[in-house]
């Protein structure tokens, strides 16, 4: 028998939870279950990342949590419960896996195209770090982390599941047209370790088009990788093409810690009622049963799921209005009564258990991921920030009465636009300016250069943020602004 944690959520996540588990009860799974305590009811009680410490403490110390959908209460400044878990614990790599359930009506299912999409997100990074901060009242930053590290782990997580799964290809989705540092590092990592897999057809294309080629030809795709606001938005596009939400797992995984979950919402409306659809929450269980190694018990209730749907049994929110809709209880006896039975379409292969070696284990310290400088780094200027409703040329004069011998003043932008020395006078300003300083002659800086010339500025500006201009080797570690 495993141990696993199982955290039920909030609304409907109690009721689904124990369909699931009633599900797995009847097939003689053999798991053990710890409950525990997450959710809105625990930030309620004081704790503001949405679990006790013994909660934290017990599913470090099992590996695996599955567990319902849970609610971040709102207006109280609070972190989400379900970022704060995935981020805690680097389960890195959200995979969730979007397949034609016949039975499950839809435009692509009537046409008869079929879809088989995963969708790997990265999960830990981009502007999920959630550091933000107000320059003036009239201006917020979000920072946007894309790291070298964290896009090799879950690219080759990508990879290494494509290649398990036999798929013929695989696409990084991106920006790196318009993010050229940041997306441009996840592309520039992607072909790298593409180079690992040459009996996979490795492409890219940009997010915007990859929208309009999935609600188009949604075939064309096997595994899609994408940066973390990007996933999210695509997988949850993705849902859309094969039924909705209440029929797309998740599974987030990392090297000691992984979470399976259904990601739709706690609907409290209908909390309570025992008429939710445990669909997706009981797919995302397929996913922990194959990552334990449990294959059987995996495919033999997949089945039974699979020819429930095909013989149009369903619960209210989906299916054929002119049947009578089964209730969350009745649904899963509706499955449990079917163990044994196999689809008509798709049926999954009854393959060998599979033993796996345990991941958890005590860590002494927090692991520090970090790739090979290979060339070297100097800094060669600096952003300032400054606030400033004055116009582009009054900036101008004043800083350049700060920049001595050392500094010269380069291009001043207006939310990522050049407003000097060239602009329009057609381009809207608000009241931050970003002024790039770069050192006389490409020389090479010190911090205390920089500081000195923040310290300068500040008699004329207030100077919201900087950010200081690296050189490796002779590559700029820095963009332009537009029109510069």
């Amino acid at each position: 028998m495993t141990k696993i944690a199982v955290a039920k959520g909030d609304g409907i996540g109690p009721e689904i939870m124990d369909a699931v588990l009633s599900i797995f009860n009847a097939a003689k799974v053999p798991l053990e279950y710890e409950v525990v305590e997450m959710g809105k009811w625990v930030f309620d009680k004081g704790y503001s990342n949405g679990m006790t410490p013994e909660a934290q403490q017990t599913i470090e110390s099992l590996g695996i949590l599955f567990k319902g959908p849970m609610e971040t209460p709102k207006g109280k400044g609070v972190k989400s419960v379900n970022v704060t878990a995935r981020k805690t614990w680097n389960t890195y790599a959200n995979k969730r896996t979007f397949q034609t359930l016949h039975g499950v009506d839809t435009v692509f299912s009537k046409a008869g195209v079929p879809i088989d999409i995963t969708i790997v997100r990265e999960n830990i990074e981009d502007t999920y770090g959630g550091i933000e901060h107000m320059l003036t009242n009239d201006v917020a930053l979000s920072r946007r982390f894309i790291t070298r590290p964290g896009s090799a782990q879950v690219i080759r997580y990508a990879f290494e599941m494509a290649k398990k799964k036999g798929c013929r290809r695989i696409t990084c989705g991106h920006k790196a047209n318009i993010m050229k540092l940041t997306d441009g590092l996840f592309l520039e990592v992607f072909y790298e370790i593409a180079k690992e897999y040459p009996e996979l057809k490795a492409d890219d294309v940009i997010v915007d088009d990859l929208c309009m080629k999935l609600v188009s030809r949604p075939d064309l795709f096997d595994v899609v990788v994408l940066t973390n606001l990007q996933g999210d938005i695509v997988s949850d596009l993705c849902a859309g093409l094969v039924g909705g939400l209440g029929f797309a797992p998740s599974a987030n995984i990392g090297d000691h810690i992984s979470i399976f979950e259904a990601v739709h919402g706690t609907a409290p409306d209908i909390a309570g009622k025992n008429i939710a659809n445990p669909t997706a929450l009981l797919l995302s269980g397929f996913g922990m049963l194959r990552h334990l190694g449990l294959m059987q018990s995996a495919a033999m209730i997949e089945n039974a799921l699979l020819y429930t749907l095909e013989s149009g049994q369903h619960t209210g929110d989906f299916g054929d209005k002119n049947t009578p809709a089964l209730n969350t209880t009745e649904f899963a006896n509706a499955i449990i009564a079917n163990f044994g039975k196999q689809p008509a379409h798709n049926p999954k292969p009854m393959l060998q258990d599979a033993a796996i070696t345990p991941t958890v284990f005590k860590l002494e310290h927090n692991p520090m991921l970090e790739s090979n400088e290979e060339m070297n780094e100097f800094i060669v200027g600096v952003d300032m920030f400054i606030e400033s409703n004055e116009q582009p040329t009054v900036v101008a004069d004043k800083c350049l009465q700060h920049t001595l011998d050392l500094f010269k003043l380069v291009t001043i932008s207006n939310r990522g636009t050049q407003v000097w020395p060239k602009g329009s006078v057609f381009t809207n300003l608000v009241n931050q300016y970003r002024c790039r300083f770069e050192s006389v002659g490409d020389q090479p800086l010190t911090q205390i250069d920089i500081i000195e010339l923040y310290k300068r500025l500040t008699a004329d500006f207030k100077v919201c943020s900087t950010e200081i201009l690296n050189m490796w080797g002779d590559k700029k570690a820095y963009s332009l602004a537009q029109g510069q």
